[in-house]
């Protein structure tokens, strides 16, 4: 059921939101050039990897903070999670959900503790519990217990509230990046609690 309603709204919002997604392509393209897609690969369904879609938000630059890399259009497709559209190209093909733990980079697989681990044991998801629970303003810690209380407990009601709550976070831009920094700090590992 939820992989049928996964499909349906996704090719639903792709058909109505088109002309949006178009314009900002073209945003991309105007300010960044090619390509418009940013593409990376990520761990999804029992760790299987798979490619990651959004809209590209930054310049390329080696050695430069994430921060400084991202363009004025850049912000404003993040501000608005206009950069996340091309995702749903990601549930159609099976990669991820509407609903999961967000697929989070490849090199962090070795840090997890087995507790957070689970979180791969459901499709990763373009929202999730963390991110109506904080988002990016949260620790890393807080978002794992989000992430595999929500593998224990998941459900269309709970999808459902989820994708409400998400709708009302970005309408109100909450929790996009933690005060004072430009983007969210990576993941080095849990400390060990003795």
């Amino acid at each position: 059921m939820k992989r049928t309603i996964d499909i349906t709204i996704s090719l639903l919002l792709l058909l109505i939101c088109s002309p949006l997604i178009f314009c900002a392509g073209m945003l991309v393209k105007m300010t960044m050039g090619s390509p418009i897609l940013f593409k990376q690969e990520r761990p999804g369904l029992h760790e299987k990897p798979f490619h990651l879609y959004k809209l590209r938000t930054m310049k390329d630059g080696e050695n430069v903070p994430d921060e400084m890399r991202v363009t004025k259009a850049g912000k404003f497709l993040r501000k608005y999670s206009l950069d996340e559209f091309p995702q749903l190209i990601n549930v159609v093909k099976g990669d991820m959900s509407l609903v999961g733990p967000r697929p989070l980079l490849t090199e962090y697989l070795p840090l997890y503790t087995k507790e957070q681990a689970m979180r791969h044991e459901v499709r990763p998801g373009i929202t999730g519990w963390a991110q109506v629970n904080g988002r990016n303003s949260i620790s890393w810690e807080e978002k794992f217990k989000y992430d595999t209380w929500y593998v224990r407990n998941h459900s269309l009601m709970l999808d459902t509230k989820i994708l409400w709550r998400t709708i009302r976070k970005v309408m109100k831009k909450e929790g996009i990046t933690p005060e004072g920094r430009g983007a969210m700090e990576k993941f080095t590992g849990s400390r060990k609690v003795m």
